[in-house]
């Protein structure tokens, strides 16, 4: 029997108040099939439902009546309400295939899955949608999505994607387009490959699906010290970085002048590779491409000065220890220095990721061991860390390593924060 098993209904819910229980299988909602939580969420938006379940063998129809985008009040085994689609592509600059030997097997599942574009803002290349499955993303109109393109040049990306399905994006790309679907793009740039007159021609043809593509995110390639065997690539140098920034910031200026809009972003790393000041922050809109690390440190800056500028000088000298990535600490360092007018003094501590090498410097991928061997002795006064070195909702770090395991081995707490506000708001708390 197909169909989605019940586990829980919500108190009070719609479902609970017409009989439908736990344990029932959900087969169809106003005779649709219901296939994963896009379906079920396109499906139960309106105000009346017919509502078919399997219960013991007897199938059960139930007329639902609730307002219209109310929740009916299902819950299923996952959020997602299937398997989560995997990747099927060798990109040249693939992330999880740098990863060490014997590292955690969920770090080592490749997701390329349109839904978790829509639900969670997670890239991909739509190469690994079926046209039956591309066709639902038009009938049901999920928007935005999450696209990496890194080259519409189509022999340049199946080239960097290995997979000879890769240059139809364009196609594609226009099909949202035409639906109505809003998608955000982003852009792995590797040197000599998809940069210089690629990266143009890239550019050029996601301009004219503006303003449905709503933005372009360019980032440089991140190289781990595990590349064996596999295709040789290497970073940007800072000169290189310049070039790029000076180009960017050109078609940056043209698209404002044409929409009044930035619409082609560089992440940060561009401006701490070349040593360069990062733009001003309101050259970053609302903040379109953050998850790429655009506008990342501003928008850190932006929330610190505000909760900062609420905060009277404390009582009593207070030192802190901060830790985070080698790239940005020169930006956090001067950053931090405003706390010196109120009793506040600040030592940031770069921590060097020798987990993965290469030239991986961001805070997010720093890992347990490499807090262990930045502080290598014993007991001191607490260390503060970015929250996004650990997992979401879980306090692991990319090694596997508890915060609380990190906790006993350094001797000393470990205090992570989120955003400049809530960092000033730690600061300046009675945690410390």
């Amino acid at each position: 029997m197909q169909g989605k098993v019940i586990t829980r209904v919500e108190a009070g819910s719609p479902a609970a108040r017409e009989g439908l229980q736990a344990g029932d299988r959900l087969l169809s909602i106003n005779g649709e099939g219901v296939k994963d939580l896009i379906d079920y969420e396109a499906l139960t938006v309106r105000g009346r439902l017919i509502v078919e379940v399997e219960r013991t063998g007897e199938k059960l129809r139930y007329l639902v009546r609730k307002k219209v985008g109310e929740p009916l009040g299902l819950c299923f085994e996952t959020t997602l309400m299937d398997r989560m689609q995997t990747c099927k592509n060798r990109c040249l600059f693939c992330f999880v295939d740098q990863m060490p030997k014997g590292i955690r097997s969920s770090l080592n599942v490749k997701d390329d899955d349109w839904r978790l574009s829509f639900i969670m803002g997670n890239y991909v290349t739509l190469t690994n949608v079926s046209e039956e499955e591309f066709q639902r993303i038009l009938k049901r109109r999920v928007s935005p999505l999450y696209v990496s393109v890194h080259a519409t040049d189509p022999d340049v990306r199946v080239k960097l994607m290995s997979n000879p399905t890769a240059g139809r994006i364009m196609e594609r790309l226009s099909a949202l387009r035409e639906a109505g679907i809003t998608f955000h793009t982003q852009i792995v740039l590797c040197p000599g490959l998809n940069d210089r007159e690629v990266l143009a021609r890239t550019l050029s043809d996601l301009a004219g699906l503006y303003p449905y593509c709503a933005s372009i995110a360019a980032v440089p390639v991140g190289l781990t010290r595990y590349r064996e065997g596999l295709y040789p690539l290497r970073g940007y140098t800072p000169e290189e970085a310049r070039a790029l920034i000076a180009y960017g910031e050109g078609k940056q200026a043209a698209y404002r002048e044409r929409w009044a809009d930035t619409f082609f972003y560089l992440s940060d790393e561009w401006y701490l590779t070349a040593g360069l000041p990062l733009p001003p922050a309101e050259s970053y809109g609302d903040f379109p491409q953050i998850e790429n690390g655009v506008g990342l440190l501003r928008l850190f800056e932006l929330d610190f000065q505000e909760a900062l500028g609420e905060k009277a000088p404390l009582p009593a000298p207070r030192h802190i220890t901060v830790a985070g990535g080698t790239a940005a600490n020169p930006f956090f360092r001067a950053l931090y220095r405003e706390l010196g007018k109120y009793n506040i003094d600040a030592l940031t501590v770069p921590v060097e990721n020798r987990f993965f090498g290469g030239n991986v410097h961001v805070a997010g991928l720093v890992t347990a061991s490499d807090l262990m061997a930045a502080f290598p002795e014993r007991g001191g006064e607490p260390i503060l860390i970015p929250r996004n070195m650990l997992r979401e909702k879980e306090n692991v770090f990319l090694d596997g390593i508890t915060l609380s395991e990190l906790e006993g081995k350094l001797g000393r707490r470990i205090i992570p924060f989120n955003g400049g506000r809530e960092f000033i708001e730690t600061v300046f708390g009675d945690e410390l």
